[in-house]
């Protein structure tokens, strides 16, 4: 099934329908978003001589025109490449190279800086905001229906890393995409035509995905006219609009409930807000509850196996009258109705129940694999099972707690940072002989990235100035926010820097710190 015939189906059955709206102004109807669709289809089809299978990347923030690229590329059976906006244009380049993309789909502000990276791959940059979509988007001329797809045609080319430093792409096909939507009617929650997606998390993402579902019921699509995440807008939005669904990551949750409170509201309007993407302190959900009611539901997934391996529903989120609440609230929930999950131990064997070990699932949502990447393929697909990398155990009632993650990855604002990466960049300045990155719990965004730099015999480190080198290689967002001067770094008798007896000194730190007032 192509997400494109969702589109079409729905603009026959409610073509007056709003669809598109930035706040609370309505860009196109359902009619117009998908003729719109189908008509950027057949002028990139004519143009650019797609065939089924190119690639198509769309870098560029929220908009309601991100989601016409999307679909627009489905409808001409491509293949969507989606690249966070917030990436630095060197990274995204790289992501362009690897995917082998033909056309890539960047605001003017950004292809600028983009093109001094570009790989020959890639044969037009697309704006858009400018003339020339929207000329493509109004040709009067009749375009095809959209492409025919099967269960494993590729459809959406995802990019996650690990702590190997270089960005994997994950392989989402048609019939994980149908499995997800499937999972989420029956696990997370009901989608009706009176709703509205608000996009506040990177359409890149989680968010994005989520938009099939309510092209499906024919649900409104709203992106905050900031582009982003502001609590204010949000709670202001939902208030206008009512009947809002947003996806957020923990530490969005926590914005808003503080803004709630202190706007003495509790978040009307706001019928649904999924979260996930990151650790939830059990104190923040039961906080966010108490101020906001029962509008919470908790998914837990990754990228291999989108928003699609464990569910809290929202009435267990609001429940304090089981037995166990507290304990099921901490959880991540019970397996979703198209998934099969397990607890291992280092052989693939369940361990027993309530005892910590690697999760592994298995079903229709798993991806097909990485991206040309066959080595990293098998190391994670093992017997039939995704190999998550996350520790966690089981309770009798198939309630699944997260133990730790066994990968270094450090998770700030509900966005993934690769600590390779980091240091990777840190070593290319001069001064930095030896670098560990990890990361240190922050109130509001979960973690910050912290470094502990050896510098090279005879050189100083200045802060500023390794700062700066970030910058120029690396997202923003990556970067250090402290820089910790060591003489050396722990190391066991393999010569493996210790992370975890340098987050251990971090946290005698922490606790050597006065509390706050």
């Amino acid at each position: 099934m192509n997400p494109a015939e969702w589109l079409q189906r729905t603009a026959r059955r409610q073509p007056h329908a709003p669809a598109l709206l930035e706040g609370t102004e309505c860009r196109a109807t359902y009619g117009a978003f998908a003729g719109r669709v189908a008509r950027l289809a057949a002028a990139l089809r004519a143009r650019h001589s797609l065939a089924p299978g190119d690639r198509i990347a769309i870098y560029m923030p929220n908009a309601p025109a991100y989601l016409e690229a999307l679909y627009a590329a489905w409808h001409a059976g491509a293949v969507t490449v989606p690249i966070n906006a917030k990436l630095h244009p060197r990274e995204a380049a790289w992501i362009l190279g690897d995917s082998g993309a033909r056309l890539a789909i960047v605001p003017k502000a950004s292809g600028a800086a983009l093109a001094v990276h570009l790989p020959p791959c890639v044969e037009a940059v697309i704006d858009p905001q400018g003339a020339n979509w929207q000329a493509m988007a109004e040709t009067p001329d009749s375009p095809p229906p959209p492409a025919r797809m099967r269960a494993d045609t590729l459809v959406w080319l995802f990019y996650t890393s690990g702590t190997t430093g270089r960005p994997k792409g994950v392989m989402i096909t048609a019939g994980n995409i149908a499995a997800m939507v499937a999972c989420y009617f029956m696990d997370v929650d009901e989608v009706r035509a009176a709703d509205t997606a608000l996009y506040a998390a990177p359409l890149s993402h989680g968010a994005g995905l989520y938009s099939f579902m309510h092209v499906i019921r024919g649900a409104r699509h709203a992106v905050p006219a900031s582009g982003g995440f502001d609590a204010a807008e949000v709670l202001g939005l939902a208030s206008t609009l009512g009947s809002v669904h947003l996806f957020a990551a923990p530490t969005m949750v926590r914005r808003l409930v503080d803004a709630a409170r202190a706007g003495a509201v509790s978040g009307e309007g706001l019928r649904t807000i999924v979260y996930g993407g990151g650790p939830m302190y059990r104190a923040d959900i039961e906080d966010a509850v108490a101020v906001m009611g029962p509008r919470f539901v908790q998914i837990y997934g990754q990228g291999e196996s989108p928003m699609t391996i464990t569910a809290l529903p929202r009435e267990i989120v609001a429940d304090r009258s089981h037995p166990r609440w507290r304990e099921r609230l901490g959880s991540v929930g019970t397996a979703q109705s198209l998934v099969s999950l397990r607890v291992v131990d280092e052989r693939g064997a369940d361990v027993p129940t309530g005892e910590p070990g690697e999760i592994v699932v298995a079903g229709a949502p798993v991806m097909a694999g990485y991206w040309r990447n066959p080595v990293a393929t098998a190391e994670t697909l093992r017997d039939g099972w995704l190999h998550t990398g996350d520790l966690g155990r089981l309770d009798a009632d198939g309630f699944l707690t997260l133990v730790d993650r066994s990968k270094d990855v450090i998770i700030s604002g509900g966005t993934n940072i690769y600590p390779r990466e980091v240091e990777e960049a840190l070593l290319e300045h001069p001064a930095v002989h030896e670098v560990a990155v990890v990361g240190r719990p922050h109130p509001d965004w979960g973690e910050e990235v912290v470094a502990f730099v050896v510098h090279a015999p005879g050189m100083a480190l200045d802060d500023a100035a390794l700062d700066a080198h970030c910058r120029e290689r690396i997202a923003r967002f990556k970067r250090p926010k402290a820089y910790i001067a060591r003489e050396s770094l722990p190391k066991n008798n393999y010569g493996k820097v210790l992370k975890t007896a340098l987050r251990a000194a971090l946290a005698e730190d922490r606790e050597d710190q006065p509390p706050r007032p």
